[in-house]
């Protein structure tokens, strides 16, 4: 008998069958604030985790309550309301990385804020990555040039430092770090600008300074700006320290530049207290301080066998009446490896930049220097310094001996050298040329108002006439005392024939 199993087939085809079943874990809004939600029934949430909310707003998970849970928002809220749906996405907030990124306007998310089409990259990291241990952590010893006589020499920076940058409104700090970031071409150096709270305008104009001297080929920009929700303030430092750390795994040298931590932490300071948080003193929540030092702890120099990169920091940070002493001030200089402390009054008076050199310090100091700059810095500070200390007695109209009113007028020399235009960092060889000149008092005789003359007249010569000594002293050859008085013969003829010129001119007919 002939039997048939008509079902086989379909009992086959329902075996192979296995339904895949997403579970999502869904809440619901309870309260929503300016730039915070409260959600409730999301239990299983882990912190920093993205939450979605409808119409495609993104949240970040902040307090895990045992009630509920505080959410940051990051996009536009407009029309979330209370009763709205929320459901988890069992990602932590992550940011993309890559040399895709250069020369690329960005936000924390990685969201494309220029024109130049979408952002494709093949890997994302965590927003909040942990800081490199000790043991794999290099001595700070290469210098990172800023072209700006007055910090390559009295205030040395190195690849891997924190150098803060401090000091009043309108003293010049971005511009100061504008022109570390152009002084990096054919450096080998990726540079970051991380816009934090700044008004359009004033990243516009970063960002058009950068394209128009070709610093975007190395640099790419992550912007909060001012009119962004505080939670994308908050994380967008984090976000380009992540972005740049994945330059520093690869082996490469890395600058990053916050501009500025003050108003990171007063976007902080206003997510706290949205979320109920205690304030603590001058109204700044108790962990102010573990924000900003578990960020800057991630600029470091990595030792080879761990790919040998650096990653260094220029945080700028904004003082009020020149108060050093103020609470984020005093945490970040604790956190840093020194400052550059920026003076209105310099900045009045039309020295620029607008460096105070008696309260800048850096704490790794000479051992990032270039030998020829080792030789020349402790004399100029020591000249600098004394200059200072003796102008004010001077302004008394007190009668000077012959060697005060000789160190007085040195040092004025001296503080026209330091003077440098923005947008026009410096060579190395050229910086070491003039620093030795106005040291050696070659520059004496010169009245003030031709220094900037005389300046580049020796910065011509010597580059001119002394190439290969040029070229041996940028790459880390020390300075001999032949090449000592090869300079300032070089520069003392220079001067000699910057003034036979100007009497030629002056003569009748």
């Amino acid at each position: 008998m002939l039997s048939v199993d008509l079902f086989g087939p379909i009992d086959a085809t329902l075996a192979a069958y296995r339904p895949t079943l997403a579970v999502v874990e869904t809440g619901c809004v309870e309260r929503v604030g300016q730039g915070v939600a409260q959600v409730s029934g999301l239990p299983g949430v882990a912190s920093m985790e993205l939450v979605r909310f409808p119409n495609g707003i993104l949240g970040l998970a902040f307090n895990l309550d045992p009630e509920e849970v505080g959410v940051v928002l990051l996009t536009d809220s407009y029309g979330l309301k209370a009763g709205d749906p929320v459901e988890r996405t069992g990602r932590v907030v992550d940011t993309p990385v890559g040399p895709e990124l250069l020369g690329r306007v960005i936000n924390a998310l990685g969201d494309p804020l220029d024109e130049a089409g979408p952002l494709t990259v093949a890997e994302r990291r965590p927003l909040e990555c942990p800081a490199p241990p000790i043991m794999h952590r290099a001595p700070v010893s290469v210098p990172l040039a800023t072209g700006l006589k007055v910090i390559d020499a009295a205030i040395p920076v190195g690849r891997g430092q924190r150098e803060l940058i401090l000091g009043d409104r309108q003293t010049g700090k971005t511009a100061l770090a504008v022109d570390a970031i152009l002084n990096q071409a054919g450096q080998n150096v990726i540079c970051v600008y991380c816009a934090i709270g700044q008004r359009g305008a004033a990243v516009a104009r970063v960002i058009d300074d950068l394209r128009r001297r070709g610093a975007l080929r190395y640099t790419f920009l992550v912007v909060a700006a001012g009119e962004d929700p505080p939670g994308l303030q908050v994380l967008t430092p984090y976000a380009a320290t992540t972005m740049a750390e994945g330059f520093l795994v690869r082996g490469e040298d890395v600058l990053i530049v916050y501009d500025d931590l003050t108003r990171h932490a007063q976007a902080y300071r206003e997510l706290s207290l949205l979320l109920r948080r205690p304030p603590g003193r001058e109204a700044y929540p108790g962990d102010i301080f573990y924000l900003h030092s578990r960020l800057l702890e991630r600029a470091t120099h990595l030792r080879p066998e761990y790919g040998g990169g650096s990653l260094t920091a220029l945080p700028i940070v904004e003082t009020e009446a020149q108060n050093l002493s103020a609470y984020i001030p005093t945490n970040l200089i604790s956190i840093t490896d020194g400052q550059v402390v920026l003076s209105p009054n310099l900045a009045r008076k039309g020295i620029l930049p607008a460096v105070d050199v008696g309260q800048s310090v850096s704490r790794v100091g000479g051992k990032t220097q270039l030998p020829a700059y080792r030789a020349i810095a402790a004399e100029l500070r020591l000249a600098y310094s004394q200059f200072e200390e003796l102008e004010t007695f001077a302004r008394f109209g007190t009668r000077l001996d012959e060697a005060t009113r000789q160190t007085i007028e040195r040092g004025r020399r001296v503080r026209e050298v330091l003077k440098q235009p923005q947008y026009q960092p410096m060579p190395v060889a050229e910086q070491i040329a003039v620093l030795l000149a106005v040291t050696e008092g070659v520059f004496d005789p010169v009245p003030l108002e031709g220094m900037a003359a005389a300046e580049s007249a020796v910065r011509k010569q010597a580059v001119a006439h002394c190439p290969d000594l040029c070229r041996r002293l940028t790459e880390g050859a020390t300075l001999e005392e032949a090449d000592r008085h090869t300079l300032l013969a070089t520069a003392r003829a220079a001067v000699a024939h910057l003034a036979t010129s100007a009497r030629l001119q002056t003569l009748p007919g």
